[in-house]
C-alpha cells in the first residue's frame, strides 16, 4: 500500500515537472517571438527614419497622406507619399504576413506581437507608440459603416477611436438628425457622409452604408457606441482569418432563459431553427459585427435592412458564420424612450424582423426547418430508454 502511494506520488511529481517544463518552454517561445517583433520593428523604424518618413520628432505623426488624399490605386505610385502612420502600418502588415505564412496566430497573440513591433518601430523612428494606433496587422482594406441619429456628443469620440485602426475608409450615415451631428462629422477629413433628413433606422442606414463601401471587409458600428479600438480590431482580424460573418458573442451578458426578453429569445430560436445553436443569441441585429466582401455579395446590401433575414441567408448559403469576439454593448448601449420596457416599438420591430427571417428559412428548408419529425414509437422508445 505504501509502495503504491509512493509510485503515485512519483508519477504526479513527474507529471508536474513535465507541465512546468512545457509552460516554461511556451513562455520562452513567446518571449522570443516578442523580441523578434521588437527587433523587426526597430529595423523598419530605422529604415523609415533614414528614408525621411519621419523627422525624428515624437509628435510628428499624421494620418493624412502627404501628397495624395485619394486611395493609392487611383494615383500614380511615384506621386504617392506615405504618412508616418501609413508607413508603419504597411511595414507591420508586410512583416506579419511573412511571419504568419505557416500559420495565423490568435488575435491575442497577434496583438502582442504588434505591440512589440510598434514599440521597436517607434523607438527607432523617434515617435510615440500610442500615436501609431492599434497595431493590428490587416491584409486587406477595411471599411467602417457608422449609422447615427442625433449623436453629436458621441460621434467625435467614436471617430477618434476609429482613427486608431488601419481603416481604408469611414462612412457615416446620418438619418433624421436634428442636432449638430452633421457638423461634428464635417469637421473630420476623409469621411464619406450619407445624409437623409428622414429617420431611416440603423438597419436601413447600414444597408445604405454597405452599398457605398469599397473595402474587402465591412465593420458596422452605431454612432453612440463607446467600444475600445482594440475590441473592434478583433472583429476585423477574425474576418481575415477566414470568417465571412463575424458576430458579437453576448452570451456572457445575457440573463438565464427565464429572465430573457422577447428579442433575446427570438435570436436564440432563429439560430436553433437554422441548425446553429452554437451561436446562442448572437445576431446581425447587434453591433459591432463584420462582413466580408464575399458575404456582402452573397447576401446583398438590400437584405441588410432586415438583419435576421440577412443572417438566415448567410447561414443557408453556407457562408462561414461565427461569434468569436465579444464586446459589451449591453452595458454601453444608450437607452432611449423607444427601446425601454416590454413590447416597446424597437422590440416589436426586431420581433417582426425575425418572423420575416423564419419565413425565408421555411421557404428554403420547409416547415420543419432543421428539426426532424420523430414517430410516436420512437419517442416512446427514447423516453423509456
Amino acid at each position: 500500500m505504501l509502495a503504491q502511494k509512493r509510485r503515485g506520488s512519483s508519477a504526479a511529481l513527474r507529471l508536474s515537472r513535465r507541465r512546468s517544463q512545457q509552460f516554461s518552454l511556451a513562455g520562452r517561445g513567446r518571449q522570443a517571438g516578442l523580441s523578434e517583433a521588437f527587433a523587426a520593428g526597430r529595423m523598419a523604424g530605422l529604415t523609415s527614419r533614414s528614408a525621411g518618413m519621419t523627422d525624428g520628432s515624437a509628435a510628428s505623426v499624421s494620418e493624412r497622406p502627404i501628397a495624395a488624399d485619394s486611395p493609392a490605386e487611383s494615383v500614380p505610385a511615384n506621386l504617392v507619399q506615405e504618412s508616418p502612420v501609413q508607413a508603419f502600418r504597411r511595414s507591420l502588415s508586410e512583416w506579419f504576413s511573412a511571419r504568419s505564412a505557416k500559420g495565423r496566430p490568435s488575435f491575442r497573440e497577434a496583438l502582442s506581437l504588434g505591440l512589440a513591433y510598434r514599440d521597436g518601430y517607434a523607438k527607432a523612428a523617434g515617435l510615440l507608440p500610442p500615436a501609431l494606433g492599434v497595431p493590428v496587422p490587416l491584409k486587406g482594406k477595411a471599411s467602417v459603416v457608422i449609422t447615427a441619429c442625433n449623436e453629436e456628443k458621441t460621434l467625435g469620440p467614436l471617430l477618434d477611436e476609429l482613427d486608431r485602426l488601419p481603416l481604408y475608409e469611414r462612412i457615416v450615415v446620418l438619418n433624421g438628425c436634428t442636432d449638430g451631428s452633421f457638423f461634428e462629422v464635417k469637421k473630420r477629413e476623409n469621411v464619406i457622409i450619407a445624409y437623409d433628413p428622414e429617420r431611416l433606422g440603423h438597419d436601413v442606414g447600414r444597408s445604405i452604408g454597405a452599398s457605398l463601401a469599397g473595402g474587402d471587409s465591412l465593420l458596422f458600428v452605431d454612432g453612440d457606441m463607446q467600444v475600445p479600438a482594440e475590441e473592434l480590431a478583433a472583429f476585423l482580424y477574425e474576418q481575415e482569418s477566414g470568417t465571412d460573418v463575424v458576430l458579437n458573442d453576448i452570451s456572457a451578458f445575457v440573463p438565464p432563459f427565464g429572465r430573457q426578453d422577447e428579442v433575446t429569445r427570438c435570436k436564440l430560436f432563429l439560430n436553433q431553427a437554422l441548425g446553429r445553436p452554437d451561436l446562442g443569441s448572437s445576431s446581425l441585429t447587434a453591433v459591432p459585427h463584420v462582413l466580408s466582401r464575399r458575404a456582402l455579395e452573397v447576401v446583398g446590401t438590400a437584405a441588410l435592412a432586415v438583419p435576421p433575414k440577412a443572417q438566415t441567408i448567410a447561414i443557408l448559403e453556407g457562408l462561414a458564420v461565427s461569434a468569436p469576439c465579444t464586446a459589451d454593448v449591453i452595458q454601453r448601449n444608450r437607452l432611449r424612450q423607444g427601446n425601454l420596457g416590454t413590447g416597446n416599438k424597437v422590440a416589436q420591430l426586431i420581433v417582426g424582423d425575425h418572423a420575416e427571417a423564419l419565413h425565408e428559412a421555411v421557404k428554403r428548408l420547409g416547415p420543419r426547418l432543421h428539426w426532424q419529425s420523430v414517430s410516436r414509437p420512437e419517442l416512446a422508445k427514447a423516453r423509456n430508454g
